[in-house]
């Protein structure tokens, strides 16, 4: 999903072909019309610059560290053992105790459904903001679905059960399986099919444009379950945490 010049000129190129030929057969178009499609395009050719540049510089706004994150699961697996509440509450604790992290933590346990894919689950968030997020996602009775093509690397981190996934660019004959104290990555631009068969859950952290990821989360409410409480109140938690954080100077 990275950007590349090479594609925005590219892509640039090909719009004002496009346009020009358009001018051509349609003698009519006005030239105001013409430099409002072209100003329109400069504008998404610089934003995607932008983009570009930023993307350049995503690590300096990093607080999480994908290792560091495994090794906590490792521990909290180690002392909460089968007890996957135990567990949970280790990992919490140890981030509200680290001063470089606990002022971009939400405090709060607010537990709330999450459809996207097609999957089921709950979740309750432990951090957001515009380069990261940090939840804790499972479901006690199984699910399965898409897990979507992301702008950020999302690991997760299996607390309890066993996670499976699926590529056929990987092999169309086999699965991957994930158990407790193991990590999952699904890089950037990635998609796999996974499934969740039984109680499962998983420290999930991701990492780069979270905004990007939004319409992943929201699709599922406008186009089946059509439960607006449960998308009221994700919006409602993920919005406060990241005005809050950049409010906080966290980017």
């Amino acid at each position: 999903m990275a950007f590349s010049w090479s594609t925005i000129l590219l892509t640039t190129l090909l719009l004002l072909s496009g346009l020009n030929y358009l001018n051509i057969k349609n003698p009519a178009r006005t030239s105001a019309t013409w430099k409002l499609s072209t100003s329109a395009i400069t504008t998404l050719t610089a934003a995607a610059y932008g983009i570009t540049i930023l993307d350049t510089m995503l690590d300096r706004f990093y607080i999480f560290n994908p290792t560091d994150l495994h090794s906590l699961a490792l521990k909290a697996i180690e002392h909460g053992g089968n007890d996957t509440r135990a567990i949970v509450e280790y990992i919490v604790t140890e981030l509200r105790d680290d001063a470089g992290v606990a002022p971009y933590l939400n405090h709060e346990e607010e537990w709330v459904f999450n459809n996207a894919g097609g999957a089921m689950g709950a979740m309750t968030i432990l951090h957001a903001s515009v380069t990261e997020y940090l939840i804790v996602f499972g479901t006690s009775i199984g699910t399965e679905g898409h897990t979507g093509r992301h702008t950020a690397d999302d690991y997760f981190h299996i607390l309890s059960g066993t996670q499976y996934a699926y590529s056929p660019s990987t092999n169309p004959y086999a699965y991957e399986s994930y158990p407790a104290g193991t990590v999952h990555h699904l890089r950037r631009g990635e998609v796999k099919q996974y499934s969740m068969r039984e109680s499962c859950f998983a420290l999930e952290y991701a990492r780069g444009w979270i905004p990007g990821m939004l319409g992943f989360g929201y699709a599922d409410t406008f186009s089946s379950t059509l439960d607006f409480g449960t998308i009221w109140a994700t919006t409602r938690i993920t919005g406060r945490e990241m005005v809050g954080n950049l409010l906080r100077g966290k980017f």
